[in-house]
């Protein structure tokens, strides 16, 4: 009894991005993340100030926060965290780890990130100390061979060793961009992202070129 409670630890993802909106892409790699590494519940955190966002138009954090809220209504695995929009200033991904050790101490934490972000953590802040506190689920399109990079970093980079994670998601052609431009040029975004969310898009008048929300 006590090895199999010992064995047991309860993993958590965590799914971070502006979700601006979110749409099927994001569902389908949680999910898959969830399914593929065993993970007891996915927690959805928007981010609030992201500081590798040149965005100066993002939509309001409440808006962002609810559309989450309603796609995520029917899964009792994934979860939404206002972590991030609470606080004040940049959002940095160390931080935001810093907490969730403090609410989920015995948990092994799984950052949920598209593959291409990988390339890109040494240039975040406290990169050291992230590793040290998560491990990493880089989510790709069909097609993508990640492998090369990922033992490229691993080469450079020893402390990634058995970090970092690969994993294909077939819905990862969507994208947040491209939803925005639809909805901006008038087209539909219909089976792109949960109807729900599409509701409230059209609802609030989001991402049209006449939006003054």
């Amino acid at each position: 009894m006590g090895d199999e409670q010992k064995g047991k630890v309860d993993r958590l993802g965590i799914m971070g991005g502006t979700f601006d909106p979110i749409h099927f892409g994001h569902l389908v790699a949680a999910e898959m993340a969830r399914s593929m590494f065993n993970l007891s519940k996915v927690l959805f955190i928007p981010s609030g100030t992201p500081p590798h966002k040149d965005r100066s138009d993002i939509t309001d954090a409440g808006f962002r926060f609810e559309m989450i809220e309603r796609a995520i209504q029917d899964n009792p695995a994934f979860g939404i965290s206002a972590l991030e929009l609470e606080r004040k200033g940049l959002s940095y991904t160390v931080d935001t780890l810093r907490a969730l050790r403090g609410i989920y101490p015995e948990h092994e934490l799984y950052f949920i990130t598209g593959s291409d972000v990988l390339r890109e953590i040494f240039s975040w802040r406290e990169v050291e100390e992230i590793l040290k506190m998560t491990e990493f689920i880089g989510a790709a399109r069909p097609g993508f061979d990640a492998s090369d990079f990922l033992l490229q970093i691993q080469d450079k980079h020893p402390e990634t060793q058995g970090k970092l994670h690969y994993l294909e998601v077939p819905a990862l052609a969507i994208s947040s961009t491209d939803i925005r431009s639809r909805v901006k040029r008038g087209y539909p975004i219909r089976y792109l992202l949960p109807e729900p969310v599409r509701l409230f898009i059209q609802q609030h008048g989001l991402y049209r070129e006449d939006n003054v929300l």
